[in-house]
């Protein structure tokens, strides 16, 4: 098996990456995750690698981490974000769409449902109420997400955004 080439560069202090993450919603909630080294929440996905396109790397991740496959819907947001983590500053294009998540995977409201080594990441997984306080309380970022998740749009949006340090 071929060594995976990830979408992803670094000089030093910047790093450019790109990521692929899905809104998985269930009875009013949001699947989001995190590492557990990590301050912050996000949504689920990963790193395209090359020659892989983005829904096929939703594909990919959702079946890395929860050991299920996803059904991928519309593409809700193309962002391009801008952030500092871990002493870089990062520059990430994300392709965000929405996907079910099959129904025997677990739900139970604001509490770990599940956990899996990724790499070196330990990841757990929780849903949270998709509602715009609740995501701004955890944090998630990009933190635009939280103004968006009560309306979500009808056609794929563009959005630069700036974090700053997370």
């Amino acid at each position: 098996m071929a060594a995976r080439r990830t979408i992803r560069l670094d000089d030093g202090l910047r790093r450019y990456n790109q990521r692929v993450a899905g809104l998985g919603f269930r009875n009013g909630h949001l699947l989001i995750h995190r590492a557990m080294h990590e301050p912050f929440w996000t949504l689920p996905g990963g790193t395209a690698e090359v020659g892989e396109d983005s829904r096929a790397t939703l594909i990919r991740e959702m079946e890395e981490e929860l050991g299920l496959t996803v059904t991928i819907g519309r593409l809700l947001f193309i962002v391009e974000n801008f952030f500092e983590f871990e002493g870089r500053q990062w520059h990430e294009t994300g392709w965000y769409y929405l996907m079910d998540i099959p129904d025997r995977f677990a739900f139970a409201p604001d509490r770990i449902v599940h956990e899996t080594a990724d790499g070196k990441n330990h990841l757990e997984f929780k849903w949270a109420p998709a509602t715009r306080a609740s995501l701004q309380a955890l944090p998630l970022p990009p933190v635009f997400l939280a103004d968006r998740i009560e309306a979500l749009p009808d056609a794929p949006e563009h959005i630069v955004w700036h974090d700053g340090a997370l």
